[in-house]
């Protein structure tokens, strides 16, 4: 796991700050003053791309949706599929009505 890689004191901070943060106005503060605009786009392009792996669409939709390259969907893939389990917490929690499609389709 990469995870371990990256566990330590200012990896401890920066979560417990996220963890901290009360609404939307908070987050985009907070992150407005963490990172780049490239890099906030970044994740959440990456989040969106998730997204539409466990929607089940093709590479070539989420490319063109996205604007992600299929190098990055290509990660991603191998992170929903076989990661931390990161993405799928969050996107079944974000949007429960992903996995009850895709557990209607495999029935």
């Amino acid at each position: 796991m990469q995870i371990n890689k990256i566990r330590g004191h200012q990896t401890d901070q920066l979560f417990t700050a996220i963890l901290e943060l009360k609404n939307l106005d908070e987050c985009y503060a907070f992150f407005d003053d963490l990172s780049t605009m490239s890099e906030i786009q970044s994740l959440a392009q990456r989040l969106e791309v998730a997204q539409l792996l466990k929607l089940k669409n093709t590479y070539d939709k989420i490319q063109h949706e996205t604007g992600a390259s299929t190098a990055t969907i290509s990660r991603i893939r191998r992170c929903v599929d076989y990661g931390s389990g990161g993405y799928n917490m969050i996107l079944d929690r974000l949007y429960p009505e992903i996995e009850e499609q895709n557990a209607g389709k495999s029935e």
